[in-house]
């Protein structure tokens, strides 16, 4: 499985920004998709998931801002970031895993990650 994570970028706060995750390869068994992310001197945090069955977690902080969807057709998973603060400022990794689970180890495939700014 490979993924490929694109769409991060500089935002000012307050703005919105688009992340994709294009999943490619023997997909049939993946049936979670997850977005972490990685701010300066942070650990990576989890930020959202979707299931097989569109199932959804989020972390708190991110709850109302974000959304996480999937297009099946297009093996690709979407993370919509709205209100974006300075605090939001990370590198964003997409991960795919059998199940879902909170537990970064849980996730054997990653992408590339894609940074995403916000400052004004």
């Amino acid at each position: 499985v490979q993924l490929q994570a694109s769409g991060g970028g500089l935002v000012q706060p307050g703005g919105s920004l688009t992340l994709s995750c294009a999943a490619s390869g023997t997909i049939i068994s993946i049936n979670a998709m997850t977005w972490y992310r990685q701010g300066p001197g942070k650990q990576r945090e989890l930020v959202a998931s979707i299931t097989s069955t569109y199932s959804t977690n989020y972390a708190e902080s991110v709850k109302g801002r974000f959304t996480i969807s999937r297009d099946n057709t297009k093996n690709t998973v979407y993370l919509q970031m709205n209100n974006l603060n300075p605090e939001d400022t990370a590198v964003y990794y997409c991960a795919a895993a059998s199940s879902y689970s909170p537990s970064r180890e849980a996730y054997a495939y990653w992408g590339q990650g894609t940074l995403v700014t916000v400052s004004s």
